[in-house]
């Protein structure tokens, strides 16, 4: 197979990284032993070293052991991004356990039915989460769950005033003693155990829950080699960053593959600080910059748009960042340009999925990004386009199809599920089920998710292009574009836009811009203003609840 990307990798960039040799304990075992002073977590002010963070990941390990957690077995893991989440993901591989990723903003029904696909019997969650943990817990079956509180992480006086502030707000706080439940607290200060032997890179680490084709919640079965050939992919493609010398932004959600991998095992590898956040507040977030000066940006789109309509963004030095990284979802050029033009940092959009650990594609740091790319594929990962009727014939360059890939970051396949494992891994190349194409220089471009493709009176509509233009207006702050039923057309293009602050928008202001730089069939018919977009913990805009939705305040326009 040929690999048109491979001369538009920056130099020092490898076309393939080497057989992952050993396992994600190893990356805070490494950093604590050569930088054991240096921060490793920044939450709040208050700093944990990369030596105190393993040693309390140790006594967490012993204590785990000691309740009866074994190799192979699940260990649920339902908190925000915190320094407690850091010490549970890594006692739980370094026992040989399996770490469940439970994303903070599941519903009791989504959260109950997790816990039992995954046979997670023992969770660590945060205090707060305890009403909805107590709505399922009879349909679930947890022998142990373990209780911790923001306030355990926070410096004084922060956790002296947190748990006043928790009441004030309706919030259940604080360690209810009973039977089957441990205080995070209590279990830190566990006697450390002997060493257990550490996993084989084959050996399974995290179960990540993401949707599929039939829209069913399912796991991703990420090994130890999956997650650290990921890793050693990243550290490839970055070849400038020096062992100890980064600051991080912490702010994608450690739950979600982007996060953790992003945001936990990269830096980890690297030694670097991570200034950990739990939410994404832009006046926490624009401080926790100015203070920390962060050297790295990984984002998603969202938060590049919050950040450019801050009126306080061009006054910000942001002269410390070098790298800013957008993933989960497609990133509109205007916001690219706009965010560049602002910070003055060169923004590498990616392409990843859960299945794949998450990160397959990438723009170089110095090199070519063409204006709307995704990038091209890191070292050791092959990638192809593909027809969409049978998934077999290779499409050349130009052509639209379904892109597939292939790597050593691919998962194993679904927990429990070899239906849906048989739909997207065949013939050993992960079908993603986004629509691309690749351009004759091997640059991918994802034009849409298959779900999410508009046919309206038998043409395809990619709502990415029409957000596009969307963006291009000056008074639209966010839009999304989606399919809805229509009797005629048998789908017509809704858009749901929120507007700049202060901004008075009409239907048919949108629908005059839109006019002008789209063909007639993909003009919204439905347009619908809103304050906000529903969005995932990462970030990402909810198309799905945007349809549930139905059409509330839309105005529509005549044919």
């Amino acid at each position: 197979m040929t690999f048109p990307w491979a001369p538009h990798y920056d130099p020092g960039v490898p076309l393939t990284v080497g057989p992952v040799t050993t396992s994600l304990p190893r990356l805070l075992l490494q950093a604590a032993e050569q930088s054991p002073q240096a921060p490793a977590l920044v939450f709040f002010g208050r700093t944990t070293t990369y030596g105190e963070l393993n040693a309390q990941t140790a006594s967490l390990a012993s204590a785990l052991a000691n309740l009866g957690l074994a190799p192979g077995e699940r260990l649920g893991i339902f908190l925000p991004n915190c320094p407690q989440l850091v010490m549970a993901y890594n006692a739980a591989l370094r026992l040989g356990a399996v770490a469940v990723m439970l994303n903070p903003l599941l519903s009791p029904k989504e959260l109950a039915h997790q816990l039992a696909d995954s046979g997670a019997q023992r969770l660590v969650l945060l205090d707060h989460f305890l009403p909805r943990l107590a709505e399922i817990h009879p349909q679930v079956d947890l022998t142990q769950i373990i209780i911790t509180s923001l306030a355990e992480a926070l410096p004084w006086p922060l956790s002296w005033l947190y748990p006043f502030k928790a009441r004030r707000d309706g919030l259940a706080t604080g360690f209810e003693p009973g039977p089957n439940r441990r205080s995070f607290r209590e279990l830190l200060k566990h006697a450390i155990g002997p060493t257990p032997p550490l996993p084989e890179p084959g050996d399974l680490a995290v179960l990540q829950y993401t949707g599929g084709t039939t829209g069913a919640p399912k796991a991703a079965r990420l090994t130890h080699g999956n997650l650290m050939a990921n890793v050693a992919q990243i550290s490839a493609w970055l070849p400038q960053v020096r062992y100890g010398a980064e600051r991080l932004m912490g702010l994608l959600p450690f739950s979600h593959s982007f996060g953790l991998t992003a945001c936990l095992n990269w830096p980890m590898s690297q030694g670097a600080t991570i200034i950990v956040l739990p939410r994404f507040e832009i006046n926490s977030f624009i401080k926790a910059m100015q203070k920390y000066r962060p050297t790295m940006l990984p984002g998603v789109p969202t938060l590049f748009v919050a950040l450019i309509n801050d009126p306080r963004l061009p006054k910000l030095d942001l002269s410390s960042l070098w790298a800013c990284i957008s993933g989960s979802a497609p990133l509109p050029l205007e916001v690219r340009n706009r965010f560049e033009a602002l910070s003055g940092c060169a923004m590498m959009e990616g392409y990843g999925l859960t299945e794949a650990a998450p990160i397959t594609h990438l723009n170089p740091v110095r090199g070519k990004r063409p204006a709307g790319s995704m990038g091209i594929p890191l070292p050791s990962t092959q990638a192809k386009v593909v027809d969409q009727e049978t998934g077999a014939r290779e499409l050349p360059a130009g052509e639209v199809g379904e892109l597939v890939i292939q790597g050593p970051q691919v998962m194993e396949g679904y927990w429990q599920n070899p239906e849906e494992t048989a739909l997207v891994l065949r013939d050993g190349w992960l079908h993603t089920g986004d629509f691309a194409r690749m351009d004759e220089d091997g640059y991918f471009y994802i034009v849409e998710r298959k779900k999410d493709l508009i046919i309206a009176g038998g043409y395809k509509i990619y709502p990415r292009e029409v957000e596009e233009v969307l963006y291009q207006h000056p008074g639209v702050k966010e839009a999304a574009a989606l399919g809805v039923p229509d009797a005629y057309r048998g789908e017509t293009v809704k858009v749901v836009i929120v507007p700049q602050d202060g901004a008075t928008l009409t239907a048919a202001d949108i629908e005059v811009h839109c006019r002008g730089l789209l063909a007639v069939y993909k003009v919204p018919k439905i347009i619908e203003f809103r304050s906000e977009l529903p969005k995932s913990a990462v970030g990402k805009v909810l198309r799905r609840e945007l349809k549930e939705a139905g059409t509330g305040a839309s105005q529509a326009l005549s044919s």
